[in-house]
């Protein structure tokens, strides 16, 4: 191989929007150790697009592992129900990249925006509702779009299904 020849991508990657995933969090969280953080989150969370509707059902869970060099691994599961009663289960990975003074700010009460961080997560749906099967065939990421801590805190998304 010639290493003085650029690589070209031989595909690309399309994007489709999915839905906005908005997630209120409840409680303190739970300090494993000084690596891992569980934060729950609290009744009233939604998942809104074109092809899906639904309500986040409680209990939820993030797990934030710190890493090396300050930024966080997510793991989450969650449970979504549908309108006409499908249950969708949720779960991804991501990394978070926060700067301390955003986190300042976020600690504040001020709601940070994908400007202020580096927030990306990749979920995979699993379902046995026929209506939504087709989710069980994609890979989705999404983009944090506003992030609050705090009692009214919430973490909100947009997703994007990969195509």
């Amino acid at each position: 191989m010639d290493t003085k020849t650029t690589m070209q991508p031989t595909t690309q990657i399309a994007t489709e929007f999915l839905c906005t995933l908005h997630s209120p969090t409840v409680g303190a969280p739970q300090q494993i150790d000084p690596a891992l953080t569980i934060y729950q989150s609290g009744p009233g969370g939604w998942a809104r697009g074109p092809r899906l509707d639904a309500q986040m059902l409680t209990p939820t869970g993030d797990w934030l592992r710190a890493m090396p060099g300050g930024s966080l691994r997510v793991d989450a599961r969650m449970s979504l129900q549908t309108g006409d009663g499908a249950l969708i289960h949720v779960s991804y990975g991501g990394v978070i990249s926060v700067k301390p003074e955003n986190f300042a700010r976020m600690s504040a009460g001020e709601t940070l925006t994908a400007a202020d961080m580096y927030f990306i997560i990749t979920p995979c749906f699993q379902t046995g509702h026929p209506r939504y099967a087709w989710l069980n065939h994609l890979q989705a990421v999404g983009k944090v779009t506003g992030l609050k801590g705090g009692p009214e805190g919430f973490v909100r998304y947009d997703l994007f299904s990969l195509g």
